[in-house]
């Protein structure tokens, strides 16, 4: 057990170093355009669908973070406040049901299915309040941080008891190939943000170091709960391999268009500072793109943008490279990577809503 699930777990990205040059030498003629990304097949809206396994999602993860403290308990309902797509429980519900009508034809979702829907969100939110606290962000979904209002200390508790809350509610699953899979998430996060922290001087080693940060960071969350979710619902170790890449792909597409979102989107509608990367010294893949054309942007990018007008220039020169465009493409290949999947699995109205999903990932502003 743990054997394949640390097998499953670890990164499986192929010639990353290769995958770079081709899509800077690719010519974009060759690649299918966004719209076009879902087929013919009768169109599935992924938040319809999944609207009634969600009822009352956020009243459940408050019951979860039960507290007597008045303070402790305002500081973790500021996020679950219900006005959030919760897109992450909803792939996980998808997921559910579509390995679940796979494996037997059942249309329902097990109860402790729609529990790993809720610690994905408890735990999502845990790390955006502890990455808030590490980048000193003022701002966070349009309302200010918690690390803004209630102090740093404060909010470093506050992420640590939704966290602490998330465990107790695996562990009241009572699968232990449940918990190691979803533990792992925890894991990777931790690692992920060290990733953050550090830089490559060679080119080829900073394309991978930055998606495998992505994949740590942002993907895993995604490709373990709806593993998860397929191992509750269906024995097969190949849906569970189906349901771990397709969480992946979808995973690490979201992050690359939220990292070009980073450079088209105003900050009112993203809701949050754009340039936000640069300013805290990353390098993301429309930097790193926009590099090959700007070999100047190299020694900016070991400084971490760190000396003045940095950010300015760097900004510059990723709206005057194909940085923007070419990040977009590779994002539309994981989407496209997804689909191939999703579509091993027995047709069914959520395998459509989660196909339909990859586009919606694509063409998302905000």
């Amino acid at each position: 057990m743990c054997h394949f699930t640390q097998r499953s777990s670890a990164l499986s990205f192929p010639n990353i170093c290769n995958v770079f040059w081709r899509f800077h030498h690719t010519s974009t003629s060759h690649l299918c355009s966004c719209s076009k990304t879902v087929s013919d097949e009768k169109y599935q809206d992924p938040f319809q669908l999944g609207r009634k396994d969600l009822k009352n999602l956020y009243e459940d993860i408050k019951k979860e973070l039960l507290v007597s403290a008045a303070e402790l308990k305002e500081m973790c309902d500021y996020y679950f406040d219900g006005k959030g797509k919760a897109f992450r429980p909803m792939i996980v519900v998808l997921m559910a049901r579509a390995c679940n009508i796979h494996h037997n034809n059942s249309k329902e979702v097990q109860a402790s299915q729609r529990s790993v829907a809720i610690i994905a969100e408890m735990i999502h939110t845990a790390s955006l309040v502890h990455d808030d606290v590490i980048d000193d962000a003022n701002s966070r979904r349009g309302k200010r941080t918690l690390n803004q209002i209630w102090g740093e200390r404060k909010a470093v508790l506050a992420g640590d008891f939704i966290l602490s809350a998330a465990s107790v509610a695996l562990a009241r699953i009572g699968n232990t190939t449940i918990i190691s899979v979803l533990t792992q998430v925890i894991e990777d996060l931790v690692r992920g943000e060290f990733l953050q922290l550090g830089s490559k001087e060679n080119e080829n080693e900073r394309f991978a170091h930055y998606l495998e940060k992505t994949f740590k960071k942002t993907a895993s969350l995604i490709a373990n709960s709806c593993k998860a979710v397929s191992i509750l619902g269906c024995p097969d170790p190949k849906v569970h391999e189906i349901a771990y890449q397709y969480g992946k792909n979808v995973g690490i597409a979201f992050q690359l268009i939220d990292d070009v979102l980073d450079f088209t989107s105003c900050a009112d509608h993203l809701g949050k500072p754009t340039a936000a990367d640069l300013k805290l010294g990353l390098a993301t893949g429309p930097v790193l793109f926009a590099c090959r054309q700007f070999p100047e942007m190299n020694a900016m990018i070991m400084r971490r943008f760190s000396k003045p007008g940095d950010v300015e220039r760097a900004w510059k020169y990723v709206l005057q490279s194909d940085g923007v465009q070419q990040t977009t493409y590779l994002a539309q290949r994981y989407c496209h990577a997804a689909t191939r999947e999703i579509r091993k699995l027995r047709p069914s109205p959520e395998r459509e809503a989660l196909v339909h999903l990859t586009e919606m990932v694509l063409m998302r502003d905000k």
